[in-house]
């Protein structure tokens, strides 16, 4: 028995977007001028906080600045962030993002087997567009039934709203459905709005507590084991939801915890 709709994060889940990101974000700031630079921790750090414009003013928050110079750069965070959206955008059609391992198997396979397809993130929806088109063509949106972004609702994850809203568009209830996560604020989201949930760490999210998570796995390539990865979900998850067993609260017994396996590469 099949799941009737998965529900992917995009940045970390889709792909490991996140350096593309940092590198987008401190070519704008070089851009406008603005002396500043995200490092790799800087930046992991910025994770914390969902949204692009929000994490910009977070690391304004952070300096000692008066009044009257805060309030004009302040007023500029829209501007640096869509300027920072179109430098991701070339990024990612110069072939600088690839898809994650396992991402394309599975998504090839929902479409065979007639499960639904969604999205459920805090990115805007041109950067998605971009990493879409990259990937999977000039119509790749069409793949996703709904994408439902953070700027469609009141509050970014960690909050449940974007899965919410993803599953009220859908017509879908949670029990019918999987999420695809990679970190703590996007696992809380899901979870939240009750969904079994699926988590991949990327070296940018690893070491987080995903102890709410059905499944932590370093890749969704790590389902495969001989099987479609698609099967092997749909077994774990109607398993959680007929019996309660050590198995149904995480991995299969012959698979590796992210927790346990080494970073595919450091950030």
């Amino acid at each position: 028995m099949f799941p009737k709709v998965l529900i992917f994060d995009v940045d970390g889940t889709l792909a490991d977007t996140e350096e593309a990101h940092r590198r987008s974000f401190n070519q704008t700031f070089d851009h406008f001028g603005l002396g500043w630079h995200w490092s790799a921790s800087d930046y992991q750090r910025l994770l914390a906080v969902t949204g692009g414009k929000e994490r910009i003013a977070a690391h304004l928050d952070s300096l000692a600045l008066p009044a009257d110079e805060r309030a004009p750069l302040q007023s500029a965070i829209a501007q640096w962030h869509a300027d920072k959206t179109v430098r991701y955008a070339q990024m990612v059609a110069g072939g600088a993002v690839p898809l994650r391992p396992g991402v394309a198997q599975l998504l090839a396979e929902a479409r065979a087997a007639g499960v639904r397809l969604a999205i459920a993130t805090t990115t805007t929806r041109a950067n998605i567009d971009a990493l879409l088109s990259a990937h999977l063509g000039a119509h790749a949106a069409d793949t996703f039934e709904v994408i439902a972004c953070g700027d469609m609702v009141l509050a970014k994850k960690p909050a449940p709203d974007v899965y919410e809203l993803a599953l009220r568009t859908l017509g879908v209830d949670p029990p019918q459905a999987i999420a695809f996560e990679d970190s703590v604020a996007g696992l809380s989201s899901a979870v939240g709005a009750g969904l079994w949930t699926v988590v991949t760490p990327t070296c940018w999210t690893e070491g987080g507590d995903f102890s709410t998570a059905a499944v932590v796995m370093s890749d969704l390539a790590a389902l495969a084991a001989g099987d479609p990865i698609l099967q092997t979900l749909a077994r774990l998850w109607s398993g959680a939801r007929t019996a309660d067993s050590p198995e149904n609260r995480g991995l299969p017994a012959s698979t590796p915890s992210a927790r346990d396996t080494a970073a595919a590469a450091r950030c």
